[in-house]
């Protein structure tokens, strides 16, 4: 017997859960294509929720603090959480819209700032891909923010479906090689 066979031997492939996870993340990235808005509010309460969480936790830390000024920046961040926090559970359509527009607004700065990086290293081999990341993103961000509040109902679940098809299918054709570690 070969190293290769040996190898094999001891530590057989584990595809069937990473084709399992691969496919479940595909069928569940169809799905939020196919339901964005749906998958937008459920979103927007998960993020509610876990801001609430998080501004208990500042409360929580405000009581812990020793000088004045540490306890009124944590009530302070702790108030800012538990209102934004309510207004996404509460509100969630108005919470999807608000966080489509800072999606917007930061697809727009990240585009600009790839853009200047890519100025700064024009003369280094590969810069085009920043170019290239820019000019997508910077659009993307325009594109949203032109359409926005109407951008609402579709873009949030859109590029969360797209991000697990892209996961479900690198999972489903790759193979990894994590050795020993276990990771699917």
């Amino acid at each position: 017997m070969d190293e290769t066979t040996l190898n094999s031997i001891a530590r057989p492939e584990k595809n069937g859960g990473r084709m399992i996870v691969g496919t479940l993340l595909i069928a569940v990235g169809f799905l939020a294509i196919l339901l964005p808005f749906v998958v937008g509010i459920a979103v927007t309460a998960v993020i509610g929720w876990l801001l609430l969480v998080a501004g208990v936790v500042h409360l929580i830390y405000c009581w812990h603090s020793r000088s004045t000024g540490a306890v009124v920046w944590q009530l302070l961040i702790a108030v800012l959480y538990l209102y934004v926090g309510f207004y996404m559970v509460f509100h969630p359509a108005r919470g999807l819209v608000t966080l489509t527009l800072l999606l917007a607004s930061y697809f727009v700065i990240e585009g600009v700032i790839e853009l200047v990086l890519y100025f700064r290293l024009r003369r280094s081999h590969r810069a085009g891909w920043f170019l290239w990341d820019g000019l997508i993103t910077l659009l993307l961000g325009i594109l949203i923010w032109t359409h926005w509040p109407i951008s609402s109902v579709w873009v949030l679940g859109t590029l969360i479906g797209i991000s697990l098809l892209i996961s479900g299918f690198a999972r489903l054709f790759s193979r990894p090689t994590f050795g020993p570690v276990g990771l699917i």
